[in-house]
């Protein structure tokens, strides 16, 4: 029998960062990702998020890559938020980009409280400014993740 223990950090935003996600019927969506992220196999740890984004917390599944899970979430919620116009009237979609990064089984825990976090996160810091600060723990560049 084979072992993974693979925790990957999922941030995408809705297309041009549209506050499209009503926050009171969030737990609505939550739920209806949920299923999608245990139907490939994984695990969803947490999830959270704002008006224009979410942040995932997944152990991913040896069976589905990164792409796909992603792919899955993305068209699947994005069919199901559209269906459901009454409550997110707003949404017109994701936006094409999105960031994963990876986490040990040490920052699992800060990650979960972090993507527990994010309304009280966000009185302080906008989502431009957090993905400054993630792209930059990871040494990476900041890309068109903002742009689109």
């Amino acid at each position: 029998m084979s072992l993974t223990s693979v925790y990957i950090h999922i941030v995408f935003r809705t297309k041009a960062g549209v506050p499209a996600l009503e926050l009171d019927a969030s737990e609505k969506l939550y739920r209806y990702i949920w299923g999608i992220v245990k139907k490939s196999g994984s695990a969803l740890l947490r999830i959270n998020g704002m008006e224009d984004h979410l942040h995932l917390l997944v152990r991913l599944s040896a069976s589905i890559s990164i792409a796909e899970l992603v792919r899955d979430v993305k068209a699947n919620s994005s069919r199901w938020l559209k269906a459901s116009k009454a409550e997110f009237p707003l949404f017109s979609g994701w936006a094409t980009e999105y960031a994963v990064f990876s986490c040990s089984e040490r920052e699992k825990s800060a990650v979960f409280n972090y993507v527990k976090n994010q309304r009280e996160h966000h009185k302080r810091v906008s989502f431009a400014e957090e993905v400054k600060a993630l792209f930059e723990e990871y040494a990476e560049e900041i890309p068109y993740f903002l742009k689109s």
